[in-house]
């Protein structure tokens, strides 16, 4: 069964946009977890300009799926995961300005650095993804690091799905593959959708988990959110 990590970033934000406590955002991770949700996603930057700081705390002291962290893993964000030590960190290349992530590491590049990030949260008991495109030289650098899982970046993807799926997934499928011979579980997200999400993960068998966000949430507007995680969870039952 492939898990279902909902994240939370865009209560916050709109959270953020009057002030106070509406909507909660713990309630809505609980929610999310009551209705079926594997796991639950954020995505703390530095600005904090939708998950806090202090949410990341709260979320950690109440829910009970598995919660999983992204970010760009300098100064405060590792003394956030040291902290915290949540079920998984994913370390993602953005900018601090970046609206949202758009590109994978670089792991041939960044190896060294990775390398020791990723001794250091294991070492605390964290498990570690690391978020890549689809070049296979890259993804043979990211098992080097010792990472235990990549989160393929999808963005690709959804944008070409409409037209040609086929070619939309087939760089995936190959990444898939070469990252289960290289001993790493593969984890997905970015612009994944109610639209192509059961064909991504029709055709990638191996796949563990996806990460979703901005589309999930948009869904729930029209569809309620129970419904739109039964909806998503439908599309990750092969």
């Amino acid at each position: 069964m492939i898990k279902l990590s909902v994240n939370v970033n865009k209560i916050a934000t709109l959270r953020n946009s009057r002030g106070g406590n509406v909507p909660n955002v713990l309630q809505v991770a609980l929610d999310c977890e009551k209705f079926g949700a594997d796991g639950i996603t954020v995505h703390p930057r530095p600005d904090e300009r939708h998950i806090k700081y202090s949410d990341v705390y709260v979320l950690k002291s109440n829910i009970t799926t598995e919660f999983n962290i992204e970010g760009n893993p300098e100064g405060k964000f590792v003394d956030l995961i040291e902290k915290i030590k949540p079920n998984q960190v994913t370390l993602v290349p953005d900018a601090p300005d970046a609206i949202t992530s758009n590109a994978g590491w670089d792991c041939i590049e960044h190896q060294n650095h990775l390398s020791d990030l990723v001794s250091h949260f294991k070492e605390l008991g964290v498990r570690v993804s690391i978020f890549v495109g689809t070049d296979i030289a890259n993804i043979e650098a990211a098992a080097k690091t010792n990472t235990d899982r990549i989160e393929l970046y999808t963005e690709p993807y959804a944008a070409m799905y409409k037209n040609n799926p086929q070619d939309a997934v087939k760089d995936f499928v190959r990444a898939a593959e070469v990252a289960q011979k290289c001993g790493l579980k593969v984890n997905a997200g970015h612009d994944l959708s109610l639209e192509n999400l059961k064909y991504f993960a029709k055709h990638i068998p191996t796949l563990s988990e996806v990460s979703i966000g901005h589309a999930l949430i948009a869904d729930a507007l029209y569809l309620g959110l129970e419904k739109t995680i039964t909806e998503y969870k439908k599309c990750l039952t092969l």
